[in-house]
């Protein structure tokens, strides 16, 4: 019961560090309709930032600051001169214009930063472990990680339900060029939009970093999950997102955790180590399948009609 308490908050904590980048993509795909490959170079510039300011000033909080604005300025940056000449083109002319941007940025940290894998230190305050029930101790900044996943999303909620930019933000997914009639400024909103789903991916960046290794190419194995979460949760439905990321982040967790064991049973330790792990990173395509199956448009993906 420990192992299995210990694995959901692990698969909660993984949950939610893929909510703050699905959010985003799910923003940015939902209102522009743009496929943007290139999302998790903004979580991979965020890791960046925070690493370099961090090992500059030795503040958590600096480094955090600085990653979020720096992806929210990269994603300025990408949506200006690249993603704004495609909204109109297919979605194939998007694929290959953001693929183009992964590489871009992939080169571009190592120019900058240099080939060499850097870290990100936890904050004192946040070192240590918390014994969330009697026999289990769980460390505090996973904890953390969860708690500002959920202050995220609640964030994100107000914004959306209860600002006026959130309402321009969801006629905008209705109908951008009755929107543009009505004297709102899509362009600007656009870019708004893709800053603020930068931020998120940034701010996902950053506090992961402390457990991950900060390095080129950090972000993509990121936007597959994303893509995964999306297609799971339904298009452009931030619900969708929350509740497609945790099914990912646990059903993942759950599964390297018991399926190496489960099948040991059947074969020799070496080999069920080796099966386990694959069958475990194919889990959750597996759960994307089972529900295309059952729900093509995805969990809360608006159903279309003919």
């Amino acid at each position: 019961m420990e192992l299995f308490l210990e694995q959901t908050l692990n698969g909660l904590q993984a949950g939610f560090t893929l909510l703050m980048i699905s959010a985003g993509l799910t923003l940015i795909f939902g209102m522009m309709g743009v496929l943007n490959l290139a999302h998790g170079s903004l979580f991979m510039v965020g890791a960046f930032v925070a690493a370099d300011v961090g090992a500059r000033t030795g503040r958590f909080e600096l480094a955090l600051l600085a990653g979020v604005l720096g992806a929210a300025l990269a994603g300025v940056l990408m949506e200006v001169l690249v993603i704004r000449f495609l909204y109109r083109r297919d979605h194939l002319d998007q694929v290959l214009a953001t693929f183009a941007l992964v590489l871009i940025a992939n080169q571009g940290v190592q120019m900058v930063w240099g080939i060499r894998p850097r870290t990100v230190s936890r904050p004192g305050w946040l070192e240590g472990s918390l014994t969330v029930l009697p026999g289990l101790q769980y460390p505090i900044y996973r904890l953390a990680i969860i708690g500002a996943g959920i202050v995220a999303l609640l964030v994100l909620w107000l914004l959306i339900e209860k600002t006026r930019v959130g309402m321009w933000i969801r006629a905008g997914n209705t109908n951008r060029e009755l929107l543009g009639a009505l004297g709102v400024n899509v362009t600007v909103l656009y870019t708004v939009v893709f800053a603020m789903g930068a931020g998120l991916a940034g701010f996902a960046g950053v506090v992961a970093a402390p457990y991950l290794t900060v390095e080129s190419g950090m972000g993509d194995n990121f936007l597959i999950l994303s893509f995964v979460v999306i297609v799971i949760g339904g298009i452009g439905s931030i619900k969708g997102a929350v509740v497609a990321s945790l099914i990912v982040g646990l059903a993942e967790t759950y599964a390297h955790t018991y399926l190496p064991g489960l099948i040991g049973e059947l074969t020799d330790p070496s080999s069920a180590a080796a099966i386990g792990s694959s069958l475990a990173s194919a889990s959750i395509f597996l759960v994307m399948v089972v529900v295309l199956l059952v729900r093509p448009q995805g969990l809360y993906g608006a159903t279309t009609t003919t």
